[in-house]
């Protein structure tokens, strides 16, 4: 069941995403990222009356605590790289997360990962390398010297690598809570702790973003947004974590297809290669439990 949850979270974010980004190209990067939580609170909201209220205890706190500031950041780096460079050159660094989770959830949760699910995991790294394969002409190592050329993509680098922590940070507060409990209470600290970052930052485009109503466009991506954070917890909380967030990495195949049809993107051929290695190690991590 997990896996089907993996996956609802998978499309869903990449659906999230592609909405953001067409949303951006007429709105603030940070009022984009504050309605976005802010629209997907109604869905969440509507499961509050039939959601048990768990028993908290010191760790649910410090996990919460821990994780709030991180994931402020990691919006923030987020929201910039979708504005400032192609879906398909972005998203794919999200990959490296999973890799690292391997270390980071045993050192903080203590989770262990198969051999066949660690080759799954690193498959699924390897296609997102792939994805740049154009530059491997010019040697095996250029697509990681491009990086500092490509802004968005050093934003998502550190986006996954603080993803490593508040995923695990996310895990021990579900364990010491419930998903949907951990969700609903997370995603409005988060709104109310982004809410001043957002509007004064945004406060010079404040007027035309009322005026012209572009919080509209927002509307859509905060529906997919709540759906993609309750599949997510759900699913974190039936298997460990580095497999949950490789199989919702595939929403990095479904984002690269967004890039195409939407914004049309180039080079979507030649990406193909890694979608598909990381298709095989979905089926290693999917196989592994």
């Amino acid at each position: 069941m997990w896996v089907v949850f993996a996956l609802i979270s998978a499309f869903t974010l990449a659906t999230s995403d592609a909405l953001t980004k067409k949303a951006l190209k007429d709105s603030n990067e940070y009022l984009a990222a504050w309605f976005r939580f802010f629209f997907s609170l109604p869905l969440l909201l509507i499961l509050w009356p039939f959601i048990p209220v768990p028993e908290l205890d010191a760790e649910f706190y410090r996990a919460f605590a821990i994780a709030l500031p991180l994931e402020i950041v990691t919006i923030i780096l987020y929201i910039k790289a979708l504005r400032v460079s192609p879906l398909s050159l972005t998203l794919p660094f999200l990959a490296i997360t999973p890799v690292f989770l391997i270390f980071i959830s045993y050192l903080l949760v203590g989770e262990k990962v198969s051999f066949r699910g660690g080759a799954g995991i690193f498959l699924i790294a390897a296609g997102s390398y792939t994805l740049n394969i154009s530059e491997i002409k010019k040697g095996i190592l250029e697509p990681f010297r491009s990086i500092p050329r490509e802004k968005g993509s050093v934003f998502m680098i550190c986006v996954a690598l603080i993803y490593c922590f508040t995923a695990s940070l996310g895990k021990i507060a579900i364990e010491h809570s419930s998903p949907l409990y951990f969700v609903i209470t997370y995603y409005i600290a988060i709104t109310i702790c982004l809410a001043p970052i957002a509007f004064w930052m945004g406060r010079n485009e404040l007027r035309v973003f009322f005026r012209d109503k572009q919080f509209r466009k927002l509307v859509q991506p905060g529906v997919f947004f709540a759906v993609m954070a309750a599949t997510h917890m759900l699913a974190m909380n039936l298997t460990k974590v580095a497999y949950m967030i490789s199989v919702k990495r595939l929403s990095l195949i479904i984002g690269i297809m967004y890039g195409y049809f939407l914004f049309r993107e180039e080079n979507i051929k030649e990406r193909f290669l890694g979608a598909v290695l990381m298709l095989i190690g979905f089926v290693l991590v999917v196989t592994a439990l």
